[in-house]
């Protein structure tokens, strides 16, 4: 072995080992006919490896890791989503630099010229997952407009019209002007803006004065039908029921009493304008008042007299309007959140455009019932309470695009009207035979493809033993802004297609934030690529690292972390070189006999226990926390130190004892940090640990070095040597080497320190309000230092 652990080399080397050897594929190292199944959740094509992948890798990979030592039949699922608007985009940024458009394109032309773009420079995210030591399943990678998974995805709407559940309609979303696409609420971002509060004076048709109304965007008075007041606003009882004059167009329109207006925003009185406004549209709905549209889907306004304006344009013209007719009330600054395209930045537009829906009071029931009955579970249990709430209150579906890239929907239309729905493509219309079919233009939101990712993975609808074999999984792993977009959406989809929940379990990560606390963005600077981190301390430091912060809720990045890592890494390796520079011609033999030997078995056994009930309760922290000080405190600085002389004088027996100790230690590391064990393990064995044995119990009774341990903290902290005898001597010696240090140690005075500690902690246990109030772990906690304090003090004659 190398006199120093270097992981650059070392874990390439591994992972294309791992790889060439199918020892990544499902059913590798298989010992039992249980299956583990996680589908990684398919980054998008055009995506790079961010911190939350990396996470989420280390999570996922640590869990398969573990199942597949444990002789599970494992699948990790990988593959991309097509990621309709992002890719889209890209492709089209490249375009306007070369002085073209999509539209002067072409769809074909841009169809083609996208796949091209994802065969030459996307999908390189799984060579990053690889970096990291990820062991999924790289032979069965899946896309999400393969041709098959194209398949899949029409069945679904297919089977979801035959249900009665899609249906066309006009419904405000938001619109993006710059993409000419609804998009959904996760992609849209709202930031903070400086506007200007207009109010603007309504003047009642029957002369009696008039009422006043406050608004950001004077353009949209262009397209009012109607003036909403709170009933229980004392201010406007004696307007409701009368009617107005919209100003600019001289529109006639009730005021109308609705709950929804909040009487401390501007006046009290809202305009109503449900062809722009999400709440203003609900009023309109259930007033039954007229939808008018003035803004198109360029953002421009289409008002008579106000055609290819601007919208800050238009607010201009009518403003001045309202001056010139003595209207204007006053205007104010105003500080509000605006949405925007994440992808485009783009202002954006409440819009009602006819889009394709899915009805999801039916549809959502079963997932409900599944996640009531605790069938599938979030973790952590605040996640659960709101995935149910969400499900609870879910609107119907906009599963419509205006894109050309994507899924395209399986209607078609005959020159009568008639529509088809059906796939494979249909050679005729349903109703009236015509073969005159065009097919509807819009794509299907990316979401709706990704809500099949479980099954459709497998094989679904063509029902292949895969299927059976791997449906259904087991976990998925993804961050909370995505839960009512895809893991309910996944569930619903699974009990309605499968019959059968899609996995049991959902894990919601952390957000690794940035290291000042904010969020890690490139454009913000504070981005952390982690392969970075791999890079400068390694893959298995990474995974660690991360794991260990992933206790925190959206914890601050932390290099120590994966420092810690590193070291623990190095100190790894430093013991293995040990144990193996002695044991040429040996091999190992696990038979505890000597006090450290029994030691070090129980200890090892006890974190294993513990380690079996972290990972199935996806404690990962602790997880990392049990195996680092098992491996730096327990097995290196304690046993390893220990046997040091018995390994130098070649005692066989110890040697061999070792050598299997350190089987189990590097077995119980392996999920956690695959390279580093990986290579110490063939430097003794001809197999692989990553589809070797879980370790089981060595059954070997407790054994207390507590008297030892607690000799050397005295010693070290005083200089004085507590009496001890026998294998206790022995250990402490070899430990310590008092002989090396300057005994010079005053027992009085350690006897007077120890004396004054027991008292401050006699009197701390006796304050009845400590005890009451503080947290009963830091009670605890004081009770077992009382105990040690009094044990030290006994061990040198107080």
């Amino acid at each position: 072995m190398e006199p120093r652990y270097d992981p650059h080399g070392v874990e390439e080397r591994w992972q294309r080992a791992w790889e060439d050897e199918g020892l990544y594929k499902a059913g590798a190292g298989a010992r039992r006919d249980e299956t583990f199944v996680i589908c990684v959740p398919p980054p998008n094509v055009t995506g790079e490896l961010h911190m939350g992948h990396a996470l989420n890798g280390a999570i996922q990979d640590s869990l398969i890791r573990w199942h597949r030592m444990r002789g599970f039949d494992t699948l990790w699922q990988p593959g991309y989503d097509h990621a309709g608007i992002s890719t889209q985009n890209v492709v089209e940024k490249q375009l306007i630099a070369e002085g073209t458009s999509r539209q002067e394109l072409g769809r074909e032309a841009f169809l083609e010229r996208t796949w091209d773009w994802l065969e030459k420079t996307g999908r390189t995210i799984m060579g990053q997952f690889r970096r990291l030591g990820c062991s999924l399943d790289y032979s069965r990678e899946r896309f999400t407009m393969d041709d098959e998974y194209v398949d899949s995805v029409m069945t679904y709407f297919v089977r979801l019209w035959e249900a009665g559940w899609i249906y066309r309609a006009n419904r405000i979303v938001n619109w993006c002007p710059h993409h000419q696409t609804a998009i959904s609420d996760l992609e849209v971002e709202h930031f903070e803006e400086d506007d200007v509060l207009t109010y603007a004076r309504y003047p009642f048709v029957d002369g009696s004065g008039s009422v006043t109304i406050a608004t950001v965007r004077p353009a949209t008075m262009l397209g009012d039908v109607a003036v909403a007041v709170h009933p229980d606003d004392p201010r406007y009882k004696d307007a409701i029921g009368k009617d107005v004059v919209v100003p600019v167009v001289g529109r006639r329109v009730p005021v109308i009493a609705d709950s929804r207006v909040d009487p401390e925003f501007g006046t009290g009185a809202l305009k109503v304008t449900p062809g722009h406004d999400p709440i203003d549209f609900e009023i309109g709905r259930e007033h039954e008042l007229p939808i008018l549209t003035v803004i198109g889907s360029d953002g421009r306004v289409t008002a008579d007299g106000f055609e290819g304006l601007t919208q800050r344009e238009a607010d201009e013209s009518v403003v001045a309007w309202l001056k010139q007719h003595d209207q204007l009330e006053k205007r104010e600054n105003y500080r509000h959140s605006v949405g925007h395209c994440e992808r485009c930045h783009s202002r954006i537009e409440p819009l009602v455009s006819p889009q394709w829906w899915c009805q999801m009071d039916e549809l959502a029931l079963p997932a409900i019932e599944a996640l009531r009955e605790r069938r599938v579970r979030y973790h952590p249990e605040s996640q659960h309470r709101f995935a149910i709430e969400s499900l609870e209150t879910a609107p119907d579906w906009c599963v419509s695009r205006q894109l050309w890239w994507g899924h395209q929907i399986p209607i078609w239309t005959c020159p009568d009207g008639h529509l088809t729905c059906a796939w494979p493509p249909p050679d005729a219309c349903a109703d009236c035979g015509s073969a005159e079919l065009v097919r509807d233009p819009d794509v299907l939101d990316t979401w709706f493809s990704s809500a099949l990712w479980p099954f459709a993975t497998l094989g679904w609808p063509r029902q292949t033993p895969e299927l059976a074999r791997y449906y259904r999984g087991d976990v998925n792993v993804t961050a909370r802004e995505i839960i009512r977009l895809w893991e309910n959406r996944m569930i619903f989809s699974g009990l309605f297609l499968m019959g059968d929940i899609p996995f049991t379990d959902v894990i919601i990560t952390s957000t690794v934030m940035a290291v000042d606390g904010r969020r890690m963005s490139k454009s913000l600077g504070t981005g952390i690529d982690p392969l970075e981190a791999v890079a400068k301390h390694g893959a298995d430091a990474t995974r660690y690292g991360l794991l260990k912060m992933s206790s925190m809720q959206d914890p601050r990045f932390s290099w120590g972390m994966i420092e810690e890592g590193q070291k623990l890494a190095n100190k790894l390796w430093n013991v293995a070189r040990l144990i193996l520079a002695n044991a040429e011609g040996l091999e190992p033999d696990f038979a505890p006999q000597a006090l450290e030997e029994r030691w070090i078995a129980h200890r090892i056994d006890e974190t294993r226990e513990e380690v079996e009930n972290l990972l199935p309760a996806f404690q990962f922290s602790g997880v990392v926390d049990a195996l680092y000080h098992l491996t730096f405190d327990d097995f290196c600085d304690w046993y390893a130190e220990a046997i040091k002389p018995r390994l130098y004088d070649r005692d066989e027996r110890a040697v061999a004892t070792a050598l299997a100790a350190l089987e189990r230690l590097l077995a119980l590391l392996h999920p956690v940090m695959p390279h580093v064990t990986e290579e110490i393990w063939s430097q003794f064995h001809d197999s692989r640990l990553i589809v070797g044995p879980w370790p089981e119990p060595a059954g070997v009774d407790a054994v207390d070095l507590t008297r030892v341990q607690e000799a050397a903290v005295t010693f070290r902290r005083s200089g004085v040597l507590v009496q001890l005898e026998g294998d206790e001597k022995r250990i402490f010696d070899a430990v310590v080497k008092p002989e090396r240090a300057k005994s010079n140690g005053n027992v009085d005075a350690e006897r007077e320190r120890l004396a004054k500690e027991i008292a401050r902690s006699e009197g701390m246990l006796a304050n009845e309000k400590f005890v009451s109030n503080a947290k009963p772990e830091v009670v605890q906690a004081e009770r077992e230092k009382l105990e040690r304090y009094r044990r030290e003090l006994e061990a040198i004659g107080g």
